[in-house]
């Protein structure tokens, strides 16, 4: 499976999500989509990040634009974070890295001196069409949902 790069259509790809959902790319056309990839369910980075797309999903809609998590945990996790949150959007789970492999976000990664394979925090635009518009990675959370609605309502 080779991964995505920009101005290319983003290869086709099914995902188990939240709300007992299965997302495939096929069923996303005709709507922008954002897919951003964080590292844990209720970490602090990961849940504030959740809760600016949550903050900002009004004008997401607005500009036609449907928005999911991604990260490794199970679903029951991602429900549990989902609703604590009001998570007004599906998070999908990919314990397999199938999803993660395609966008290349696992990168090695240290924490307190320990080395380890994660998620590298990054978000992708894909437009209507189905092609991948813009990338962010290695993304600070702080400003970064403004970032993406801005490119989002440029589509």
């Amino acid at each position: 499976m080779s991964s995505v790069s920009i101005d290319k259509k983003v290869p086709s790809f099914t995902a188990q999500a939240t709300s007992e959902l299965t997302v495939s790319s096929e069923e996303l056309a005709g709507k922008n989509v954002v897919i951003y990839f964080y590292p844990k369910d209720s970490t602090p980075g990961c849940t504030t990040e959740g809760q600016n797309f949550r903050d900002s999903i009004s004008e997401f809609e607005a500009a036609n634009t449907v928005i999911f998590g991604v990260s490794r945990d199970s679903l029951r996790a991602h429900e549990n974070f989902k609703a604590k949150q009001s998570f007004p959007f599906e998070l999908i789970s990919d314990p397999e890295e199938e999803l993660c492999k395609l966008f290349d976000v696992i990168k090695l990664k240290k924490n307190y001196g320990r080395e380890y394979m994660g998620i590298e925090r990054s978000t992708f635009l894909i437009d209507a069409e189905g092609i991948l518009r813009k990338e962010w990675r290695g993304v600070k959370v702080k400003g970064h949902v403004e970032e993406v609605l801005d490119a989002a309502q440029t589509l």
